[in-house]
């Protein structure tokens, strides 16, 4: 038997446990499979798209922020979000009618900000957990020659990102590290990391939507878990292609630099909803930056596409190296060891009194 760390599970794993699962189904286009978005249904003149995602941190506007990462896996299938459905689990012996209130009011706004309807779900107090958790379900669909997977990269196509990385992480170290973060940097730098929500901007669904729009979009992926490196190796592997991305081409926000240096995690591996990859063929990457450009969002080529046995490789300065796996986030690692401290703190002081 073999411990799992925090986050996503191993690829190998996963990958061992859907090829047990049975899919004989002639409708089902897109199945689970690492690295995929949604499941994509087969409906004649075009797909429906299915999509699951918790929120598991303890992020405030939780059901406003569940709405946000499920309509993202739609998006990134080059689809709209429609439906949404939730189930909402609340911690026994600390859970209240405002507590509810107000995560069903965020998915309601969330909903709307996003031209979505909350159609049902499932609200429960229950033991077992210490805080809210939102585990969602997204319905949407995409027209057929639309479609997007995390499979069409081709050896040639141009890698892309959208907004920079970790966006997801600076928010979340906002909110769980305020004390720590405003007496290193102030209030000035707390209060515009804690803004990363909502600028730059959980949303991938104008960059997904621009980009398709454009033409010449090949692959599309979601960052979450395990940040922009994860992301890169679940696309690779998903279109069975290698890649090689500059480092110094991926983009940083100043903010979530200083976070990283300070809490000592590596900005490749933090979660970072709020950016899209995607491999577009080489003579439409123009297009494609101009059409996100329009739409108000910042895109940026970081690499290039490559034969599979190149393998996936970043290029640091003139040195090509293996780029990192994160089989932990980096935002999850911070958190987890902080925990550690604290308790591994507070169980010294315990013993000390007993002593004395």
């Amino acid at each position: 038997m073999t411990s799992l760390p925090d986050g996503k599970l191993p690829n190998k794993l996963l990958k061992e446990l859907l090829s047990k699962l049975a899919f004989d189904d002639v409708h089902l286009t897109v199945g689970p499979a690492p690295g995929e978005d949604a499941a994509a249904i087969d409906r004649g003149d075009h797909y429906l798209l299915l999509a699951a995602d918790p929120i598991t941190f303890l992020p405030k506007r939780i059901g406003w922020y569940a709405v946000q990462v499920n309509a993202n896996d739609i998006a990134a299938m080059g689809g709209k979000p429609q439906y949404f459905l939730s189930t909402i689990l609340l911690p026994s012996g600390q859970a209240t009618d405002e507590m509810v209130r107000e995560i069903l009011t965020d998915i309601g706004s969330a909903c709307r900000e996003l031209g979505c309807l909350a159609v049902g779900g499932h609200t429960e107090v229950t033991g077992g957990i210490d805080r809210p958790i939102v585990a969602g379900a997204m319905v949407g669909e995409v027209e057929r020659e639309r479609l997007v997977t995390s499979a069409g990269a081709t050896p040639g196509n141009m890698v892309l990102i959208t907004k920079g990385v970790a966006v997801e992480a600076t928010a979340i170290l906002a909110q769980e590290k305020a004390d720590e973060i405003r007496k290193e940097f102030g209030d000035t730098f707390l209060d515009k990391a804690s803004r990363f929500l909502d600028d730059p901007g959980l949303s991938i669904v104008p960059d997904a939507t621009a980009a398709a729009d454009a033409g010449g979009v090949t692959a599309m992926h979601d960052v979450t878990e395990g940040g922009v490196a994860t992301a890169l190796w679940e696309l690779a592997e998903a279109s069975g292609v290698g890649l090689v991305v500059s480092v110094s081409e991926i983009p940083r926000f100043w903010e979530s630099t200083q976070l990283a240096e300070h809490f000592h995690f590596d900005l490749l591996g933090a979660i970072g909803s709020g950016a899209l990859v995607l491999t577009v063929s080489e003579p439409e990457t123009k297009g494609v930056l101009e059409s996100l450009e329009e739409h108000g969002v910042e895109g940026f080529v970081i690499g290039r596409v490559t034969e599979q046995d190149q393998g996936v490789k970043m290029l640091r300065g003139q040195e090509q190296v293996d780029l990192p796996r994160f089989p932990t986030d980096e935002v999850s690692r911070v958190l987890a060891t902080s925990s550690a401290a604290s308790a591994s703190s507070d169980t010294s002081a315990i013993s000390g009194n007993e002593e004395s």
